[in-house]
C-alpha cells in the first residue's frame, strides 16, 4: 500500500479509512482483525466518576481524548479532598479557550462526597451520546480499547458490552489473589440470580447503547460500588443483548489509591439479591 492508496491523515475507523483497508485486505480479513467503520456522526459519551485522582487524572483524560472517535467526556467530581477539583477547573478553562471538535467536555461537581454510583448516575443524566461507557479516573483501564468494545454495538448485535478482565488474551497486572477470588464469587452469585454467564460482573467497562441505558439509569439507586450488580441485574431483567470482550487491566494497589474494600463486597452481595427480587 503506497501513500497514494492510503492517506495517513484519514481518521482511523472513519468510512474512508475502512473502505481503503477493505479494498486492500478484503472484508473477511477486516472482520477478523476488528477493522470496521464508525459513522461520522456517531458520538461516544465517556462517563468518568472522579474522587481524589490528582496523580492520574490528566494522563487519563489525555488518553481518552487520543482515542480516534468523536467523544463527549462527562466528568463528575465527587467532592475530592486533594487537588482534583483544581485540575478540572483548569481543564474547563483550557477547553473553553481551545475547544476540540473531537472531544467536548461537561464537568459536574458534587458538593458532598456521595460515592461512585452517585457520580455515575450524575454522569448518565448528562450523557447524550449514541453509546455510553463508564471509565474510572485512574489508569487501571485502557481507553484505547473503546473501538473493540464498540464493535458489537456498531454492528447492531449488542445493547450492552462488558469488558472482561478474566477472559484472557490481554495483558493483566498480577495483584491480590483474594481480591480476584472475591470478584469471581460475586460474578458467580450474580450469574446465579440473573442467569447471565458473565466472567466479570464487577468490571468498570460497561458500554450501553443510548436506548438501552435510557430505560435503566433513572431507576438506579446505589451510591457506591453496589452500582455494578445493580446495573447487571437491571440489564438482565430487561433481557438486553449482552456481549463480553476481553480487556487489559493494569490494577493498582491500595497504597496507589484503590478505593474498593471488603465492605463493598458485602454490599454487592446484598445488591445482587435486592435487585433480583425487585427493580
Amino acid at each position: 500500500m503506497n501513500s497514494e492508496e492510503f492517506d495517513v491523515k484519514v481518521l482511523p475507523f472513519s468510512e474512508k479509512w475502512y473502505e481503503t483497508l477493505r479494498g486492500t485486505l478484503g472484508e473477511a480479513a477486516c472482520r477478523q482483525f476488528g477493522i470496521y467503520a464508525i459513522p461520522d456522526n456517531f458520538l461516544l459519551s465517556v462517563v468518568i466518576p472522579i474522587y481524589n485522582e490528582e496523580r492520574t487524572l490528566r494522563v487519563l483524560i489525555d488518553r481518552v481524548r487520543a482515542v480516534p472517535i468523536r467523544k463527549q467526556l462527562v466528568l463528575v467530581e465527587d467532592c475530592s479532598k486533594d487537588k482534583t477539583r483544581e485540575i478540572l477547573k483548569q481543564l474547563e478553562q483550557e477547553n473553553a479557550a481551545n475547544p476540540d471538535p473531537m472531544n467536548s467536555i461537561i464537568v459536574s461537581y458534587h458538593e458532598v462526597n456521595k460515592g461512585k454510583g452517585a457520580a455515575v448516575r450524575t454522569g448518565f443524566s448528562k450523557a447524550t451520546g449514541d453509546a455510553i461507557v463508564i471509565q474510572d479516573a485512574d489508569l487501571e483501564y485502557n481507553p484505547e480499547e473503546y473501538p473493540r468494545l464498540l464493535h458489537p454495538i456498531i454492528d447492531g448485535s449488542a445493547d450492552v458490552v462488558y469488558g472482561s478482565r478474566f477472559l484472557g488474551g490481554q495483558e493483566h497486572r498480577v495483584l491480590y489473589f483474594w481480591h480476584s477470588i472475591g470478584n469471581m464469587v460475586l460474578t458467580l452469585v450474580s450469574n446465579g440470580f440473573t442467569n447471565l454467564n458473565l466472567t466479570d460482573m464487577e468490571t468498570c467497562y460497561k458500554m450501553f447503547t443510548q436506548k438501552a441505558l435510557a430505560d435503566i439509569w433513572p431507576t438506579l439507586k446505589q451510591n457506591r460500588f453496589g452500582i455494578e450488580p445493580e446495573l447487571t441485574a437491571k440489564i438482565a431483567r430487561r433481557r438486553l443483548r449482552v456481549f463480553e470482550m476481553s480487556i487489559s487491566y493494569h490494577g493498582r494497589t491500595y497504597q496507589e489509591g484503590k478505593h474498593i474494600g471488603m465492605k463493598d463486597g458485602f454490599q454487592a452481595l446484598w445488591c445482587i439479591v435486592r435487585y433480583w427480587w425487585k427493580d
